[in-house]
């Protein structure tokens, strides 16, 4: 009698017993073979099953064997490519080591132990101010792409760094390019500032996709450099409109201050609108027309509008006052500290705090306490006190 072989792999005969009762009734003549003759055939069954079993772990094994060897055959390629990079290899890339993430949190440097606890106290700090606004407001906001476009992403560090103007972001995104080169800048300054601030030579966070974005958002170190609110704003002032090279600004910003804040303007300011005074850009900042016209310009826009502080939980918080301090650690953080180091820089052109009360001696009392409203969360946050300058009571 023929075998028939099962879905589970074995074989059995269909004995007589088990046909259908109105196949016995029309069949009555036959019978279920002997014993004798069932053994032959499950003997050649059980044959070929293990001689299938046999052919098929070979099979397997050479697939396997082959995919391997591919693996190495890839691997052999592009590590020529790397090892031909001594700053990738060096001091730049470590791959399989410990990221700046958990060196953070986790120091294996003794020396980084006491800078990993100062740096959970500003951490703290911002985390206090948010949960104080976020009960006050009403206002409730979900992130969009669009909103990560100042978080600057290093895939090789796994960083991601938000860049505040008017806080060394020239300076840090030339540290960026460095770092995201793959060995072909080594030395931060000598990278043009403006070839610094071309946006194709660096990639942001809203380039991503939505599951690319939370991975990293997740899994990198993320940090953020802030400074005195009002320091950074006279700076910015100082930087685009009392410098004649930048005349972008005068014809994009400085006409429409003086067009709406001077009485008697002339033809002259009108059409260039390189004169603008401090208190005439105050008044633009605070009018509630210029909150309708949209966003205000990155550079002096608040931190929080830029970064998003309470929306995106930043593990290091540095600051201008200890500007190369924060920055080495992060780069020591990185892995990199000892063939990089952050640009110093020039100190005499700083805006200071003594500057910034003289130009707010020029402004009212009324103007005062609406900037200081508008930069307050920038002041708690970071933990600025109200300048002794300021006439707030």
């Amino acid at each position: 009698m023929r075998s028939v072989q099962s879905t589970g792999g074995q074989s059995s005969s269909v004995p007589a017993a088990r046909e259908p009762r109105s196949l016995r009734q029309t069949l009555p003549a036959l019978q279920p073979p002997a014993q004798s003759e069932q053994r032959p055939a499950m003997k050649q069954t059980l044959s070929e099953l293990l001689r299938m079993s046999r052919i098929c772990r070979m099979l397997f094994a050479t697939c396997l064997g082959s995919f391997i060897l591919v693996i190495f055959y890839f691997q052999s390629m592009f590590q020529p490519v790397m090892r031909r990079n001594p700053f990738v290899v060096d001091g730049c890339c470590r791959k399989g080591s410990r990221n700046a993430l958990q060196e953070l949190y986790n120091p294996t440097q003794p020396e980084l132990s006491g800078a990993a606890m100062f740096h959970q106290a500003r951490r703290d700090q911002v985390g206090d101010a948010c949960r104080v606004y976020s009960a006050s407001s009403r206002k409730r906001r979900v992130l969009t792409p669009g909103d990560l476009k100042h978080l600057v992403v290093d895939e090789d560090h796994e960083l991601i760094y938000c860049y505040v103007p008017k806080v060394a972001c020239t300076n840090w995104k030339r540290v960026m390019m460095v770092l995201t080169g793959r060995g072909k800048y080594s030395d931060p300054m000598d990278i043009p500032s403006n070839e610094a601030h071309i946006p194709s030579n660096l990639k942001t966070l809203n380039q991503y996709s939505i599951a690319e974005i939370n991975h990293r958002l997740k899994n990198y170190l993320k940090f953020l450099f802030v400074r005195e609110p009002f320091e950074r704003l006279v700076s910015a002032y100082r930087n685009k409109f009392t410098l004649k090279y930048n005349s972008s600004f005068h014809k994009r910003f400085g006409t429409r201050i003086i067009r709406r804040y001077r009485k008697n303007a002339t033809q002259d300011a009108l059409f260039h609108g390189a004169d603008v005074k401090f208190k005439e850009f105050t008044e633009y900042l605070v009018d509630p027309a210029t909150q309708r016209d949209g966003p205000l310009n990155e550079h002096w826009q608040t931190v929080y509008q830029l970064c998003h502080p309470c929306h995106i939980h930043y593990d290091l918080v540095g600051k201008y006052e200890t500007l190369e301090e924060d920055a080495n650690y992060v780069l020591r953080l990185v892995g990199v500290g000892d063939s990089l180091r952050f640009p110093s820089y020039a100190k005499s052109t700083r805006t200071t705090d003594a500057m910034t009360a003289q130009f707010f001696s020029n402004i009212t009392t009324q103007q005062q306490i609406q900037l200081y409203q508008l930069y307050k969360l920038d002041f708690l946050m970071f933990n600025y006190s109200t300048p002794s300058y300021l006439r707030v009571d």
